[in-house]
């Protein structure tokens, strides 16, 4: 790591690990094969190193390397996904009717807003409780209007919620209805088995656990049911006609890389992190007044702590954290204040979305960064109680 910050924000993307640029250099430099040139060595070296990665990708998730798709990260992952099912042929007599949930990412919710919008498809948005969680019985009910798919994702990406992804894969088979599931949050970090959960699409993002950035994967169902699903790009046949293009073949040996030490290494790298994130959150709770945990305590990644710091402004407090990298639930953006859509769907206030930090931990972090990152909030949220928020938008 840049010694001359603390890097907290996993949420959003991830330190390439050095094995995994190892594992990718090959393919950088002296083989730069297309893997769709089986003719000669360079071609078929190439084209070997995509089927292993997609084997690791596969084991990672409990799936047949068949069902695996790489795309170029878990929003094209998202949007072939639903978009795929919703102009599949085979689906044509289904209903056009999609369910999803208030705090999916807007990687899903554009996806579905734009089906609705231009596409005649209807879309049930489900609400969720303070914690960020749908009601089994509610979904149960939306799933029995037959709609096509339901799509909720694994992990939440601003406060950490885990879906109880199992019982809505135990639900949507019960009704028929094809299961998607957004965890470029969860896969790396948490157990992720298709099969015992149910799961019939399941898109991933090779940057969340720490590989390239522009290389995802989406997971597509072979037998029982088998998904249908039409290309959101056409020209080559690709990937068994599901994502023409040239292979990115770096990327997806450092997605499949990536994939391997996260299996091997999840379980114990999830403990510490959950860890240190306790250290992180317990101590900001005992040294400050006025901070609020946002979203659930327990049911949630093991990296991700969402703050409120009452009498902050949370685009002030980040300016002031110099060398402290963190994100807030809002973003200054075209000189307008766009509040989070997950912390308005859980009941936040307007005072609580613009004081919200989110607190990311990942595999670099240290308990040495935790230490010195403390004393930076503690002393800035201090001085920005004293002295005011600054005009964060002309920062």
């Amino acid at each position: 790591m840049n010694d001359s910050f603390i890097y907290l924000d996993h949420a959003a993307t991830t330190p390439l690990d050095p094995r995994v640029l190892e594992a990718m250099t090959p393919y950088l430099t002296s083989n730069f094969g297309n893997a769709a040139s089986r003719q000669h060595p360079l071609g078929q070296e190439a084209a070997a190193a995509v089927e292993r990665a997609r084997g690791q990708v596969a084991q990672l998730i409990g799936a047949d390397p068949r069902e695996i798709v790489f795309t170029s990260g878990a929003t094209e992952a998202n949007n072939l996904a639903l978009k795929g099912v919703a102009e599949a042929r085979a689906y044509e007599r289904s209903p056009k009717h999609f369910v999803t949930a208030r705090t999916e990412h807007h990687a899903v919710l554009d996806p579905l807003s734009s089906l609705e919008e231009h596409h005649g498809h209807a879309v049930t948005v489900l609400p969720v409780d303070e914690r960020g969680v749908v009601d089994l019985e509610l979904v149960d009910r939306a799933l029995g209007q037959g709609p096509r798919l339901l799509s909720l994702m694994h992990a939440n990406n601003e406060i950490g919620t885990l879906h109880p992804v199992a019982e809505l894969g135990r639900l949507s088979r019960e009704h028929g209805v094809l299961f998607h599931t957004d965890a470029s949050q969860s896969v790396g970090k948490l157990p992720v088995d298709v099969d015992a959960m149910k799961i019939d699409l399941l898109s991933l993002s090779a940057h969340k656990f720490n590989g390239p950035k522009g290389v995802g994967a989406l997971f597509l169902r072979r037998s029982s049911p088998r998904v249908r699903c039409a290309p959101l790009i056409d020209g080559g046949g690709h990937e068994r006609g599901r994502r023409s293009g040239t292979l990115n073949v770096p990327g997806i040996v450092g997605l499949g890389a990536a994939a391997e030490l996260a299996a091997s290494e999840m379980m114990e790298e999830s403990g510490r992190v959950a860890g240190l994130r306790r250290r992180l959150e317990d101590a900001l709770l005992n040294r400050l007044e006025g901070v609020h945990r946002n979203g659930p305590a327990e049911e949630r990644l093991p990296g991700i702590a969402n703050l409120s710091f009452e009498g902050a402004d949370a685009e002030s407090l980040l300016k002031r954290l110099q060398g402290v990298c963190a994100s807030s639930s809002s973003a200054c953006t075209s000189a307008q204040l766009q509040e989070s859509h997950v912390l308005r769907a859980i009941g936040a206030t307007e005072s609580t979305i613009s004081s919200s930090i989110r607190f990311s931990l990942g595999r670099s972090t240290t308990e040495s960064e935790i230490d010195l990152a403390l004393d930076s909030i503690v002393a800035s949220v201090e001085a920005e109680r004293a002295q005011g928020p600054l005009d964060s938008c002309q920062l």
